[in-house]
């Protein structure tokens, strides 16, 4: 996890083991969330299928709240070593720099390609493990307060124990090509949402 060659939040690289997961194919959409809260808070309406923006951090746990109760299930949001572990392409990782390639514009919605929008999930190439837009269209909420990494080895790590910011990964559909790097890390209070901020979720597997 992490990176040498970045900014240094995203250093130093240490070795992280993480439990069995499973991760969303797509970011959570527009019709998905209305489905739930019953009402669309995004700013690029009229796209059912393009990911719910301008959530905050808290407006993501309300939605995970609620679907958890309707659905009987456990999903959360993803840790920053979950996220960065399934845009990496787990075990099948060919060490691209953005999830899934090394050509930004085959895998990712960013501000050279996207026309100042998001759009539809799942319409760029997916990477080694199947999931989609985990680089570009929008970033997405983690379950972690920043801080900064271990030099030691680490197991399913969730962050720091209290802040007042929480991770955000991916880039999205208005960042450049630096900006959406599978290691590049981001952070804003929980509270700010943004027409760049959507989200994923996880669910831990049941063995």
């Amino acid at each position: 996890m992490g990176s040498s060659s970045g900014e240094s939040i995203e250093m130093p690289i240490h070795a992280v083991t993480l439990s069995a997961f499973y991760i969303g194919k797509y970011e959570v959409t527009q019709a998905q969330w209305k489905a739930v809260i019953g009402s669309n808070p995004s700013h690029f309406k009229g796209c059912d299928d393009c990911p719910v923006e301008r959530v905050s951090w808290n407006d993501v746990q309300d939605f995970i709240l609620k679907l958890n109760v309707k659905t009987g299930k456990r999903y959360r949001l993803p840790t920053e070593a979950e996220w960065e572990y399934a845009a990496k392409g787990g075990k099948s990782g060919k060490g691209y720099t953005y999830s899934g390639s090394n050509d930004l514009y085959a895998v990712a919605w960013n501000s050279d390609n996207s026309g100042n929008k998001t759009h539809a999930v799942g319409g760029k190439q997916a990477n080694e493990l199947g999931v989609y837009d985990m680089t570009g269209n929008v970033w997405e909420w983690c379950s972690d307060w920043c801080g900064t990494y271990s030099s030691h080895d680490e197991t399913n790590p969730t962050g720091a124990s209290s802040g007042q910011s929480r991770a955000i990964r991916g880039g999205s559909w208005n960042f450049v090509a630096n900006l959406c790097r599978t290691a590049r890390r981001g952070w804003y209070n929980p509270d700010y949402g943004s027409m760049n901020f959507g989200f994923r979720l996880v669910l831990p597997a049941v063995r």
